[in-house]
């Protein structure tokens, strides 16, 4: 069939006469459109379209009737006689009888089909191609699918192996189970067929993929549980990284060990749980650094703030000038209690300068009392060294007596030599000048 009948060409040929003159370029226009739709003429295939006439004209008249082009277009439609159209219903017709009664006769009924395949067994054409058709597939998508999903290697092999389970169970439900005991001889004859497989086999095959169903659905869970402590895990190290104190960074790490925990729980049988083992090492060392920095820390803080409490006892308990050697003794063992705290704190441990300089000032603080101490016992013993010799020269001297002899202005200028070496700010230091006074007045 010619792309343009002869009676189109005739409308298009009369409407471009009608618009082009004898002048050079009408002669011109008309022949290039001449050219072209006889060139449609002799061309065979689908009928020219109506877009194709309008451009095949457009740039030749600008201003073509679109009215004669759509009659063209009309004219140009094969119009088929009534005898045709008669044949044709009635060879459609006869089609879809005959159609039809080779569907009836595939209809997946027993008793159908047995009859049919001992009469006429090539009428099942159609279920035979459709059961080799599907028990190929079948074949081919459950060996596909035990390879991705037995021996997964990423997710990406999860998720395929869930599309091949899902056509592996298409196929097997499209093979009619009774008919699997038949084998259609003349058919696998012509065609080879490669279904051969008992009903065993068959249910073998349904149990093979309902099993791979089955952990598939596992692999999903264990696949979205390692998504969610590795975003647990991820977050747990930015909030450790992000805080600002101490309470903070424990409750990341709390945080940190429950992801760990939770990737401790995926099945080790799931390509989740081994894609995890390489990760659990990794963050498990990663969390014994962390936890083991916090621990320090947690540690050095606590010796710290006991020594400062230590401390500050002291501290409160020197104010003051004058305290007993008792006293002082007490305030020594608070000082070298906070010491003693401070040296345990570990050379490695975070906060360890802080702490030596806390170290530096207690150590200073605690000789200072040690020297306070000393003073203070040096003082007492003076005071009471002087009050012994004072009690010798009374029980020496007679009654009455106006003048010292000798001896006893001696023992007097000894009294009076120990109590000068009283320290200011000891509590015998008033009594001492009251003595080393009356000493002196009677040395005149």
């Amino acid at each position: 069939m010619f792309r343009l009948n002869q009676r189109a060409f005739e409308i298009l040929k009369a409407e471009i006469l009608r618009r082009t003159g004898d002048d050079v370029a009408g002669q011109t226009r008309r022949s290039i459109a001449f050219r072209r739709l006889e060139k449609l003429c002799t061309q065979t295939g689908a009928p020219v379209s109506l877009a194709e006439l309008r451009e095949m004209i457009a740039d030749l008249f600008p201003d073509f009737s679109e009215r004669v082009l759509r009659d063209a277009d009309r004219a140009n439609r094969p119009i088929m006689s009534h005898r045709h159209i008669r044949a044709t219903s009635a060879l459609l017709a006869g089609a879809v009888g005959l159609v039809g009664g080779i569907w009836v006769l595939n209809l997946p009924y027993p008793p159908i089909r047995w009859t049919v395949a001992r009469v006429a067994p090539m009428v099942l054409l159609p279920s035979f191609i459709s059961m080799d058709k599907n028990y190929r597939e079948a074949i081919a998508a459950t060996e596909q699918a035990d390879q991705l999903v037995n021996q997964a290697t990423s997710a990406a092999d999860l998720d395929l192996g869930t599309t091949k389970v899902k056509t592996a169970q298409k196929s097997l439900d499209a093979l009619p189970v009774w008919f699997l005991g038949y084998y259609p001889q003349s058919y696998c004859q012509w065609f080879q067929c490669t279904w051969r497989f008992t009903l065993d086999e068959f249910q073998d095959a349904r149990k093979e993929v309902a099993r791979m169903d089955a952990k598939l659905f596992q692999e999903k869970n264990a696949q979205a549980q390692l998504e969610q402590a590795d975003q647990a895990m991820g977050s747990a190290k930015q909030q450790y990284q992000e805080s600002s104190n101490e309470a903070e960074k424990r409750v990341a790490i709390a945080q940190w060990q429950q992801a760990i925990d939770q990737l401790h729980q995926l099945p080790e049988q799931t390509l989740a749980g081994r894609m995890a083992r390489p990760k659990l090492t990794a963050y498990e060392r990663d969390f014994a650094q962390v936890s083991g920095l916090a621990t320090g820390t947690a540690l050095t803080d606590n010796l710290t703030q006991a020594a400062q409490l230590f401390a500050q006892k002291a501290q409160q308990l020197s104010a003051g000038t004058a305290h007993t050697v008792d006293e002082w003794e007490s305030i020594q063992h608070l000082w070298r209690e906070a010491i003693a705290r401070l040296e345990k704190v570990n050379e490695t441990a975070p906060d360890y300068s802080k702490a030596q300089e806390l170290l530096v000032n207690y150590k200073v603080s605690a000789d200072q009392t040690q020297v306070r101490l000393n003073e203070e016992q040096a003082a007492v013993k003076a005071y009471q060294d002087a009050k012994r010799l004072r009690e010798d020269i009374l029980a020496t001297t007679p009654n009455g007596a106006k003048s010292l002899s000798p001896s006893q202005v001696g023992q007097l200028r000894a009294i009076a030599d120990v109590l000068e070496t009283v320290k200011p700010h000891t509590t015998v230091y008033a009594d001492a000048q009251a003595m080393l006074k009356a000493a002196n007045s009677r040395l005149k």
